[in-house]
């Protein structure tokens, strides 16, 4: 049975491509109800229609896939807060001055070397109701954090709105954070905060108490913090205190999704699960009290994680496999996958913007597609070879449907990540099974002595594992130019190839032989790009001036100290560099005076020299110089002020208010980020 002929396959399909483009396309509400009503007449119509004519059925389906695909366009746009009349977005003065804000906690984020983070709900802005996800900032000190998840606190302070990447190619935290519905943060101190004596005891603050009773009775029992925190993540997903160290040996070991629970780990639980359950029969109620256990078990596993969105969408995945099986359907397991992403989608459609949902999907996928196909290329008989080789193949599989992404999001590319898998599953094994014992008797009491040493050398040996693979640095690829161009081409060559090796035609392998021609494309049309854009820069660096010039795919470099540049690499220039498949072709001291496009650009830096009878187009203003601008731009009347991140911000400020009286535009790359000309 063909995937493609499951009615409900091409539905989800169809409800993808109405939640993408409401995504990007930003339809309105009310439009969106009005589309979605006639819809739903077309569907009705077309049911009718179809029971009256049976070879009608086509425009009975076309109808189903139209009413799928506008309700994608409903349920993104009902999902997004900020298009909610109570939303805090909606109340200006809140971002303006500060006003009395009351939140309630409702998880505990990863901590920084300056504050404590946590995700909050608002309930109330100067006593209006208001709603929405944010983000609280509480500056550390030395007094003792009393803060726990269910508290409602008040804070009087100002919103502060999520800022975009400061500059070009790097990661966009605002939009991932838009993504989650958190619009703005806030910044305070312990001493600013007033909290309620009334706790609100949901599922999240059980959830948290639940945590620390586990963390408290594994102190308890003497674990060694470093390992503990591992376990955390290994286990509950728990990241918050695992140090940066140990996450970038996972990074380039090829490691990272096991410190993220998520399917690996969910499907872990539900094997052992369904070995403890292999006695009970297999009969109609034997198959239906596995299922339920297998449930509750996952459901349990989800609560004790702390209902994270990487856990759930995994347990909803994994249960419907188990109802898939208990129904004897395990020829479809796609259309299983498949119905639980719909389902999954339509309770929160931004998961589909997620890289964790994208690369977790993706990941099964191949593993159920393509791993069958390099298993059947060698069929060893001893066991030990046929461990080793099915987790080369599913390593393999899984890796294979991920790449593409992976280099898009991330650039880099491990390249011992088999040897990696190979080593590490018998000790993650083993750790996943003793840490779910663990974790369960940590709930009642500190675990004994002998098994958390057991656990804790388990550990220790897994970090051990990772770091050593980790540290051939010469295997982990570095700074890798994906686009998308090459994302799509990539999988249109891989899914082609893959329909072609599992049932060989000649149609087939002049489609597989086409992508090839695509992806050849992706490259011609990449270096047209990259030949063809021009453009300056000036990028947002604190302490220090960046200015780069662009002419096709030769970029000079300018800086206050070209010698240190050279030695080190920028990060910031990096980006840039590898986010539009370039190389830096020199590096050269700044000059006063720039020509870009006809446009004339004088820099002035600390020592304040400003050329008489330049008349600039655009002023760039660096290292604070000492100067009257009031004066300058009453000589010079350019058409831009740029102020870049060497200038302090109180000068800065001044600069705008000059700026602003004499009706010249003025950039500050601290509070807009780099100015691309």
């Amino acid at each position: 049975m063909k995937v493609l002929d499951f009615p409900l396959i091409k539905i989800t399909i169809a409800f993808i491509f109405g939640v993408i483009a409401s995504y990007y396309l930003h339809f309105s509400l009310l439009p969106t109800a009005y589309f979605l009503a006639i819809s739903f007449a077309l569907f009705c119509g077309g049911y009718f229609w179809s029971r009256k004519n049976s070879k009608k059925h086509f425009l009975f389906g076309l109808s189903v896939y139209f009413l799928s695909f506008v309700l994608g366009i409903f349920t993104l746009l009902s999902h997004t807060e900020n298009l909610q009349k109570d939303n805090y977005t909606h109340c200006e003065t809140a971002f303006d001055k500060p006003q009395s804000i009351v939140l309630l906690l409702r998880e505990k984020l990863k901590s920084n070397d300056y504050s404590d983070r946590y995700f909050a709900y608002i309930k109330s802005i100067s006593d209006q109701n208001y709603s929405g996800k944010i983000i609280v900032n509480i500056q550390k000190d030395s007094s003792v954090n009393n803060l726990i998840i269910g508290n409602r606190i008040k804070i009087q302070t100002t919103l502060q709105r999520n800022k975009s990447n400061k500059n070009p190619n790097q990661f966009d935290y605002s939009s991932y954070l838009a993504n989650k519905q958190i619009f703005a943060q806030i910044y305070c101190q312990k001493k600013e905060i007033l909290i309620s004596p009334i706790i609100e005891k949901d599922i999240w603050y059980y959830c948290a108490r639940l945590h620390s009773r586990i963390n408290s009775n594994l102190e308890k029992s003497n674990f060694s913090k470093s390992e503990m925190n591992v376990a955390l993540a290994l286990i509950l997903g728990q990241q918050q205190e695992i140090s940066q160290d140990i996450i970038q040996d996972y990074q380039y070991s090829g490691a990272t999704h096991i410190l993220s629970v998520s399917g690996l780990h969910v499907g872990f639980i539900m094997l052992f699960i369904t070995f403890i359950l292999k006695p009970i029969p297999n009969t109609q109620k034997g198959s239906f009290i596995k299922l339920i256990s297998i449930l509750l078990s996952l459901a349990g596993f989800a609560i004790i994680s702390g209902l994270s969105p990487s856990v759930l969408r995994s347990v909803v995945m994994f249960s419907f496999l188990a109802i898939g099986n208990h129904l004897r359907r395990n020829g479809n397991i796609y259309h299983t996958l498949l119905v639980s992403i719909l389902l999954i989608l339509l309770f929160e459609p931004y998961f589909l913007f997620d890289a964790g949902f994208q690369l977790s999907y993706l990941a099964l996928f191949f593993i159920l597609w393509l791993q069958p196909i390099f298993k059947n290329i060698y069929k060893p008989k001893n066991r030990l070879i046929i461990y080793i080789w099915e987790a080369l193949t599913v390593s393999f599989a899984a890796q294979i449907g991920t790449l593409p992404l992976c280099l898009y999001y991330f650039h880099q590319f491990p390249g011992l990540f088999f040897v990696t898998n190979i080593i590490i599953l018998p000790v993650l094994s083993f750790i996943m099974i003793a840490g779910i014992i663990v974790m369960i008797i940590a709930i009642f009491t500190h675990p004994p002595l002998f098994v958390i040493m057991i656990f804790e050398k388990s550990i220790y040996l897994l970090n051990y594992m990772i770091h050593a693979v980790a540290s051939i640095e010469s295997f982990v690829i570095r700074d890798i130019s994906f686009n998308s161009y090459y994302l799509c081409s990539f999988y249109l060559l891989i899914i082609s190839s893959i329909i072609w090796l599992k049932k060989p035609s000649y149609t087939k392998m002049v489609f597989a032989l086409s992508t090839i021609i695509l992806v050849q494309l992706s490259f011609i049309l990449t270096k047209i790009q990259r030949e063809s854009d021009q453009e300056l820069i000036v990028y947002n660096e604190k302490k220090n001036t960046l200015v780069s010039e662009r002419n096709g795919s030769n970029i000079v470099l300018y800086t206050p100290n070209p010698v240190f540049e050279k030695k080190s690499k920028n990060r910031n220039v990096n980006s840039y560099l590898v986010g539009n498949s370039i190389k830096l072709t020199k590096i050269r001291e700044i000059k006063n005076l720039l020509y870009f496009k006809k446009e004339k650009i004088l820099i002035i830096d600390s020592t304040g020299i400003c050329p008489a009878n330049v008349n600039p187009d655009i002023l760039i203003l660096t290292q604070t110089p000492k100067i009257n601008l009031d004066r300058l731009l009453q000589n010079h009347r350019p058409k831009l002020i740029i102020a870049d991140g060497s200038n302090s911000n109180s000068i800065q400020k001044l600069w705008k208010n000059s700026c602003t009286k004499k009706n010249i535009p003025f950039h500050s790359t601290i509070e807009k980020g780099y100015y691309k000309l």
